[in-house]
């Protein structure tokens, strides 16, 4: 019975394990799994959550502050008590409570200043992840794009690889029959044994592709990673006729750099906003209230009920020097009993309230300085947005034309290829009758390949720089069909 079980887990897991190597990761899959897990976007995302509290923090300038506090003392010997402000030696608990209340009513607007910078902050942060899964996409597609063309030239190779063998067994047969010399045959033994070496370095190429693809989504299992094979058939060109200063518009209008640009210009110009205001008066206004109690007993003078008054002399009588005697109230100190906790902070509680003005006289240039720096910022932003509005001019023209000149090549090598094809049946047919030697052949062989190799590098350079000009023109990445 164990034995049983013991069988059917592994067949599970062989089946589990299979599956688990049968997965194909498509461009899409690839593309939502690096902006799920890339590094780079995640660190864009933090900053967008960093600009979001910020904004909540520029907000909170505009509400009071209400801050309370609370303290209890012990004290023992000579201490002054907090009630009375008499010193007493005695040991006894004190408390203390405070609620304190303030709210800024102008401070040269610069609450508002920074309450708007932090919402341009805001939105630029949102650019800044845009561009990084733009970024991160259009790597993705890249290096997804170079597996493609690195299998598409290996099955290129293979093909021929296996034109190859079957004419190296049509060969022999005729060498073996004496209607070739044996330096054909040996000829494309040659050609075969140069063949398996390409192979070789073509299946490293894939493999290499692969483990940098995988390495890019962040994929530790290499040996497991491939792409799901499937036909990817030429793109419609239609935007190489759409009219260059059309494109240029629209890009300006959806590409983050100018965006990103144009928000660091109006954050700058915010900050000089908010330098200036500190030319301007601050006015707070403030509400206090406090109370207090103390544990120690009270103290209360009153007429000694035994002896309520003390005789002691107030003078003498001119003359006969006799004496005068007066009378003084005697009294005695009396401990009172505690008075009630609450009874004491309702008692004891007293509120203070009005209005503070701080007016900027002299601060050593530091306000001036602060306007002067913000300014050569402002200008500073302006020459880089004037500077992304031409890179991305030149960028979008250099990719105009390399999507133009790599449609060009695609259609030469497809030129090409035919006409290599035509020379190569020519070639056979002349080799089959004996009309022609290996080596030629071979070579004709040889050219047809190099041309079918260029021809898939062309296609998919072409899929690649078209698919670049169409995100100048504002189609996003997850838009993008292959």
């Amino acid at each position: 019975m164990r034995i049983k079980i013991l069988l059917l887990l592994i067949a599970l897991l062989g089946v589990f394990g299979t599956q688990a190597q049968e997965k194909k990761w498509t461009l899409r899959e690839c593309l939502e799994h690096a902006i799920e897990n890339n590094i780079t976007i995640k660190q864009s995302e933090l900053d967008v959550e960093s600009a979001d509290i910020n904004k909540s923090d520029a907000f909170g300038n505009f509400l009071p502050t209400l801050n309370a506090s609370g303290s209890n003392f012990w004290s023992s010997g000579l201490s002054p008590d907090p009630i009375t402000g008499t010193n007493r030696t005695l040991t006894f608990r004190s408390s203390s409570y405070r609620v304190d209340v303030g709210v800024t009513l102008f401070n040269g607007l610069r609450n508002v200043r920074q309450f708007q910078r932090a919402k341009l902050n805001q939105l630029l942060s949102q650019y800044n992840l845009g561009k990084s899964k733009d970024d991160i996409a259009l790597f993705v597609a890249n290096s997804y794009l170079q597996v493609l063309l690195n299998k598409e030239s290996l099955k290129v190779i293979e093909k021929q690889h296996e034109i190859t063998l079957e004419q190296l067994n049509r060969t022999k047969e005729l060498v073996d029959a004496g209607v070739l010399p044996q330096g054909d045959l040996l000829e494309i033994e040659a050609t075969s044994a140069d063949e398996l070496t390409r192979i070789v370095q073509a299946e490293n190429s894939v493999q290499i592709s692969l483990i940098s693809l995988a390495q890019t989504l962040l994929i530790k299992n290499y040996e497991d990673f491939d792409i799901a094979d499937q036909e990817y058939l030429l793109p419609g060109a239609e935007i190489l006729d759409t009219p260059i200063e059309q494109i240029t518009t629209k890009a300006r209008e959806a590409r983050y750099e100018v965006q990103i640009a144009e928000q660091n210009k109006r954050i700058a110009e915010k900050d000089l906003q908010i330098a200036k205001g500190a030319y301007y008066p601050t006015l707070n206004a403030g509400f206090n209230y406090d109370t207090r109690e103390s544990g120690a007993r009270g103290v209360d003078r009153i007429l000694d009920v035994d002896n309520p008054f003390d005789i002691i002399p107030i003078g003498t009588v001119e003359g006969t020097g006799q004496t005068v005697l007066g009378q003084n109230p005697n009294f005695v100190s009396v401990e009172l009993p505690r008075r009630p906790f609450f009874k004491q902070l309702y008692d004891n509680d007293g509120v203070s309230y009005g209005a503070s003005v701080q007016i900027p006289v002299f601060n050593g240039f530091s306000a001036r300085n602060a306007v002067k720096r913000n300014k050569i910022n402002v200008k500073r932003a302006e020459f880089q947005l004037e500077q992304a509005e031409l890179d991305l001019d030149s960028n979008i023209y250099q990719a105009y034309l390399d999507a133009k000149g790599a449609a060009e090549a695609y259609e030469a090598s497809q030129v090409s290829v035919k006409a290599q094809e035509r020379a190569y049946e020519y070639a056979k047919d002349r080799y089959d009758v004996g009309l022609t030697n290996a080596f030629d052949f071979s070579q004709s062989k040889f050219r047809l390949e190099n041309a079918q190799s260029q021809e898939v590098q062309n296609k998919f350079d072409y899929i690649f720089k078209l698919k670049v000009l169409e995100l100048y023109f504002g189609v996003k990445i997850a838009d993008i069909k292959l």
